[in-house]
Parts: C-alpha cells; structure tokens; sequence
C-alpha cells in the first residue's frame, strides 16, 4: 500500500507539475509581450515628443538647447539614454551613459536615415539589455537633417519575468502540498480504509467471528472486487451457517435439510443424469431500463429449492422469456448460463407470441383450469381457441426440452404447474427413457367438479405420461386418483397410490412445499418488532396499538372480502379494540386483464373503503389496503411488525405465505390465523384454524389471539417454527427428486406395482 500511495503521488506531482507549466508558460509569454508592447508605446510616444524639438534646435544649429534638451529628458524610468547624431552618423550630443555603452551611431540609424523611417529593435549593448528606437530628423523642406536614437534599458522586464516564474513555482509548490494531502487522505479513508475493512470482513468470516459487513460505499469503490467478494463472503456465511446448524442437530439427533444438504443429496441420486426442470416463469428475467439491461429474480419459492440442485449437477431450466431485454441476452439457441454473477446452469428461454400467451396462460390456464381446481365460486370458461393455444404451447415445450436432452442417457424431467399438463405424456412418448414428475401447485377437486373441463380426458391421459405426479396433500392425491378412475381406461392402486395407463405405472403421492427457514434463522434482524411496528405505523400515517397483516395476489380465491368482513364482526362485537386495532393487507395487483380480477380489485376496494368509512377516526382506521408489488425484505417487515397474520384462502393447495410468517417471527411472538382449506392447516396444527366462511367466527379468532398469554402464544409459534424448519423446501425439493430417482423405469406388464416400488 505504501508503495502504491508513492507512485500514485510521484504521478500526481508530474501531471500537475507539467500541466502548471504548460499553461503558466503562455501566461509569462503574453506578460512578456504585455511589457514589450508597453515599453514600444512608451518609446515611441516620447520619441515623437523630442523629435519635434530636437528639429527646430537642429534646424537652427543650436547645440546648446539641443544639449539641455538631451539634459531634461534623460532622467526618465528606465530610460538609458539619448543621442542625436547628423545625417553622417556624427554625433552632435549624447547623453554619458549612452555615450559610454554606444560611442559610435548605431547601425540602426543609418537604416532609418537611410529608409527615411523609423527603426526600433530589442539588442544588447555591452551585455545590456536594450530596446533602441532610430528615427531620422527632418527640416521645415522634409529633408533630412540629422537623426535621434532613444535607448530604454529592459532588464526591468526580464526582471519581471523572473518574477512571474516564481509565484508560478510557488504556485505549483502550493498545488503539490495540497495534492500530496488530499492524496493521502483519499487513499487513507477512500482506498486504504475499504481495503482493510473488506480484508478484516473475510478474515472474520474465514475465523468464523461476527462482524458487520462493508457498507455500500466501501464495495462500490472496490466493485469489481466487490462482485466477487459479497457473493463469495455469502456463500461462506451460508456455508458456515448450514454447517453450525448441521453440528448443532447432530447433537440432538435430528437432522436439518440445507441447500448444501440438498445439493449432495440430489447428485448422489441423479448419480451423474441431467435434471431439466420447465416452468412458465423463469428464475432471471432481463429487462432495459433505458440503456442498460438489468436482471431480476421473480420473488419464488420455486427457485429458492430448485437452483442448488441445477448449480450442482450444471442442469437445465426451460421456461418462457418475458423480459425485454430476454431475447437480447441469448445465444443462438436461446440459451443463456445462470447466475449472473456466477454460472452454474442454462437457463433455456422459449419465446411465445402475444396471441398464444393470451390463449394457454391467460385463457386456459387461468380462467379455465385456476377456477376448476379452486373451488371458489368462480365459473371456469373453456374456449377451444384457448385450448388449441394450450396444446400448441405445450408442443413448443416439448421441441425445446427434447433439444436440451439429445444425447442424454437417463435425463431427469421435472415439470412444474397446471400449464403444462400435456407436456408429460408428449415427453414420455418421444424420450421413454426420461425420468418424468410434475408437481401439481394448486389443488386438485373432486372428480364432480372436475368433470365440468370439455378436455379431461386429454389432460389426465397427459398428466399420466408422468412417472411421478406430486401434490400438496393426500387430499389432492385422493381426488386425483378418484378423477381418473372415474374417467378414463386405468388401473388405480389405491394401496400404493399409482395408476396404469397404457402399460405405464404413475406414482402419486404427496410432498407438502415450503420455505427456506434457515436462511431467515440466520439473519440479523437489525431493530425489534416493537420498533419495527412503530415505524410502518409512521410511515403509513396512521395511530394503532395492535397490527393485523394479510399478504396476497388480489386474486378471488384468497378470501380477502371474507377478511375484511371478519375485522368488521370483530370491531362490532369488541367495540373496545375500535381505535386500536388495524388491518394491514399487502396486495399485489395479477392477471389484471382477466376481467374476473379486475372485478375482484374493484371489490376489494370498495370493501376496504366502506368498513373503513364506517369506523375510522382522527388518525387512525381499521384496514390499509396496499395494492402493489413488494419485495420479500418489505414484506419481512410487516410480518416482524404484526401481532397476527390472517390467512384465510377459500380454496389453496398450500399457502406458502403462512409459512412465511412463520419463518419470519424469530421472535416468536406472532400468532397466525389459518384457514382449513389451505393445505398448510394440515401441518400447522398450532395456528387458529377458521372457516372463512364463518365471518362471525374468524372474528372472534382475532379477539382471541389479542387476549391470549403470551406464553400460550410462544408455545404455539415455536412448535410452527419447528414443522417448518424439519420440512423446509429443501426438504420438498429432496423428497421430489428423490422419490422420482428410485422409481424403476420399464414397461411392467402385469407385475404388482408395490413389487416395483419395493424393488
């Protein structure tokens, strides 16, 4: 550092040294020239003056008057002196000094004698330093008669020279002292001082001690070391973390699911296959944002479980491009490696037109196949135009993921969603030798109510190319399975859950999703949720004692209405929380050009706005409805924040948002409201279970949480917090893949199907 701090000076003093000079040079020059001007002027002005004498005297040969002439002028500044000579060159009078230097005329009158002119010139007489001014003198006819020589000494001017050179020395001398200082004060505070607080940050993370990481500032200085220092330093915090918490569940004999648990895990089972994993959202999108291309990662459950597994056996993702700046960022076959920062697997983009993606996302996928699964009073609409998008779409998958696995031996598919039901059986009937699961995220009706699709058979026949379909619950297996024996041509095996269609077994089975409770384990929360509380509080204005929070897509199967309705019973029948208590509903706007959700909005709105005209005062009111898109650090936020979080879906296949809170309250000090038809009530016993239907009901569960002891209350949330983090969504993820990797893959013919599971 100290030889960096030295060169970077001894550079500094050159340039600027340089740069002085360079540019004071042409300021000395144009005094210089200032002065030469100055003394010509001055030169000629008074030797136009004593010529006009000088002729009459010489005119009259007076020598005498020519004499004291000469005598009175030569005492001026800077004057050398005076000479007046015949046309010959003789000299008639002379002033001493001149005399002494000059005893002869000059060359330069007989020049100006000669040329009938005045000459000037700047000379040296005897190392002297001079400017000479001839002229030649006339008489009353313009004949010449004589001439004049004036001769100023300059040395003042290089004097003054002399002199601008020094205070441009002093000047730079003065500029150096300041770069010198300022230099060392950046490289002390601006590039030692972030140096060493980043080289102390990796050695207490190499030593395993806590301390805070460099702020913003430090890294973006150092930003390209930054860019791989903060995702290495994180990796070794997540790394040591996982390891802490591994070390710490030995000892108890329990065992914790990481993402490095998960890693080696899944490899171990892939045992050197390539896992394809198809979703319709994409884990990066690119976007521009004027001339830069910036990316994103959707806010996902999904990505957080599936990405250590495609880091560690460099997988594949098949999903559809929907940023601007996506098809910018390909290669030729669409393709792009993922994470930025550090690559590890494809991202494979599959590009549709407006047209399609209105007919098999908006049309089929969610205004028919969403509402049929969610029994939410919603009537599902099938079009075949919408329809025929959908198959056409999932044919689009199909070509792109046989691309990716030419080549492959054993490749591993995992499909993800209700968007893709054909795409099993398509795969399956090109690439038999494929490993195939798709997990179901929504719930699965019974078959009454399933039967309502135009297209059941083809979408069971499509699902159940599948070798694995997953669920959230039993439930849904359970229906699924009644759907198909009611349907179609197929042997169900109730005792072990699977189906054969067309000589081919399909397992069903269930693997509950969830949450990365460890990471929020980790994290250092930096203020209480007393403060915490008390700054959303200012922030949205507003005066309350107690918080109530709801985070979801406006979306009708949610029971946000029902919600709202419930805080109002609760107001009416406890009239002493009324002032106290608000209702705080994160909503983030989707699928706005379906018409049903634009109703649906419209709805939420005016519910809010009608309970809330109804008991609201002074600064405080009953319900915020936040109608925008949060980030996860946001929402974090109001869960540390609220005494309560009200889930209270009409119709979910599990509810990962009351497992976030969940894993969000270190503190255990929040209590959650859950809804028996989310398939998280399954698993979070402990929560106040309802019927949103019941408003009058769910009412009284938020009564009953505020009065309820607080040991009662940790209790509750500390045995939550332990089902969520022994079945994390590592844990989803492992069992998935898992299961699908020991599932024996061959044409079974007649053999019992629990033989092939047990084989």
């Amino acid at each position: 550092m100290r030889i960096l701090s030295l060169r970077l000076i001894v550079a500094l003093i050159l340039g600027v040294t340089l740069v002085s000079l360079v540019s004071s040079w042409s300021d000395v020059q144009d005094e210089k020239n200032a002065l030469r001007r100055d003394l010509e002027y001055k030169a000629e002005t008074f030797g136009e003056s004593l010529a006009s004498s000088a002729e009459i005297y010489l005119a009259n040969s007076d020598h005498f008057k020519l004499e004291q002439l000469v005598s009175r002028f030569s005492n001026r500044d800077h004057l050398l002196g005076i000479g007046i000579y015949d046309p010959t060159g003789a000299n008639l009078v002379t002033t001493r000094e001149l005399g002494a230097l000059m005893p002869e005329a000059p060359e330069a009158l007989a020049s100006a004698i000669a040329g009938n002119h005045p000459e000037t010139r700047f000379t040296r007489l005897r190392f002297t330093r001079v400017y000479l001014l001839a002229a030649p003198l006339h008489a009353a006819d313009k004949s010449i008669i004589g001439g004049i020589v004036i001769v100023y000494e300059t040395g003042y001017i290089r004097a003054e020279i002399f002199r601008v050179w020094g205070n441009v020395f002093t000047r730079i001398a003065g500029q150096v002292l300041v770069i010198v200082a300022i230099t060392l004060l950046i490289v002390r505070w601006s590039l030692k001082g972030p140096i060493a607080r980043a080289a102390e940050w990796m050695k207490t993370l190499r030593t395993g001690k806590q301390i805070e990481q460099p702020t913003t500032k430090d890294l973006d200085f150092l930003m390209p070391i930054a860019r791989e220092m903060a995702p290495l330093a994180e990796s070794m915090q997540q790394a040591r973390a996982a390891a802490e918490i591994e070390a710490r569940l030995r000892n108890t004999n329990e065992s914790m699911w990481t993402a490095q648990r998960l890693a080696e895990h899944v490899r171990s089972k892939l045992n050197g296959s390539s896992l394809f994993v198809v979703s319709n959202r994409e884990p990066y999108v690119h976007n521009r944002q004027g001339n830069e291309i910036t990316v994103t990662v959707p806010a996902s459950g999904l990505v957080t479980a599936i990405e250590p597994i495609l880091c560690a056996c460099n997988g594949t993702w098949v999903a559809q491009g929907s940023g601007s700046a996506d098809a910018e960022t390909v290669d030729s076959n669409d393709r792009i490696q993922v994470p930025p920062d550090d690559p590890k697997y494809t991202l494979r983009r599959v590009w549709l037109t407006a047209e399609e993606e209105e007919g098999y996302y908006y049309g089929f996928a969610n205004e028919g196949l969403w509402p049929l699964c969610h029994m939410a009073h919603t009537r599902p609409t099938f079009r075949a135009s919408d329809w025929e998008y959908y198959n056409a779409v999932n044919e689009r998958f199909a070509d792109a993921l046989v691309k990716e696995m030419e080549g492959e031996e054993n490749p591993v598919v995992l499909i993800q969603d209700y968007h893709f039901t054909l795409l099993p059986r398509m795969i399956k009937d090109r690439m038999p030798h494929a490993r195939v699961a798709i997990f179901w995220h929504i719930p699965w009706p019974n078959p009454e109510a399933f039967s309502i699709c135009p297209w059941q058979r083809e979408l069971l026949d499509g699902l159940l190319g599948a070798d694995l379909l997953g669920f959230h619950v039993q439930a849904h297996c359970n229906n699924f399975l009644s759907t198909v024996d009611r349907v179609l041509e197929a042997r169900v095996d109730w005792e072990h859950f699977a189906v054969k269609r067309k000589d081919h077994w399909s397992s069903v089975l269930p693997f509950p999703i969830s949450v990365d409770l460890t990471e929020e384990d980790s994290a250092q929360q930096e203020v209480s949720s007393e403060e915490e509380r008390s700054a959303i509080l200012t922030e949205l204005g507003i005066e309350a004692t107690f918080l109530g929070v709801g985070v979801d897509r406006v979306d009708y199967t949610k029971g946000i209405v029902e919600r709202f309705q419930a805080v109002e019973s609760f107001l009416e029948r406890y009239p002493r929380y009324q002032g106290k208590f608000t209702f705080i509903q994160i909503g983030a706007p989707t699928r706005s050009n379906i018409p049903r959700y634009a109703e649906f909005q419209r709805e939420v709105e005016s519910e809010a706005n009608r309970i809330n005209d109804r008991f609201k005062r002074g600064k405080w009111k009953p319900i915020v409805f936040l109608n925008r898109q949060h980030s996860h650090k946001e929402v974090r936020r109001y869960y540390r924040a609220a005494h309560l979080c009200m889930v209270t879906s009409l119709h979910d296949g599990m509810n990962l948002v009351a497992k976030e809170y969940v894993a969000s309250r270190t503190d255990e000090r929040g209590s959650l409201i859950l809804s028996r038809f989310t398939g998280a009530a399954r698993e979070l016993q402990d929560a106040i279970i309802v019927n949103p239907y019941d408003i009058q009901a769910t009412g009284d569960a938020i009564a009953r949480i505020l009065e309820m002891d607080v040991s009662e209350i940790i209790d509750r949330m500390h045995r939550m917090r332990r089902t969520v983090r022994e079945h994390n969504i590592y844990w989803w993820a492992g069992s998935l893949i898992g299961e699908l990797c020991e599932l024996r893959l061959e044409r079974y013919g007649e053999k019992n199907v629990g033989e092939i599971r047990n084989a």
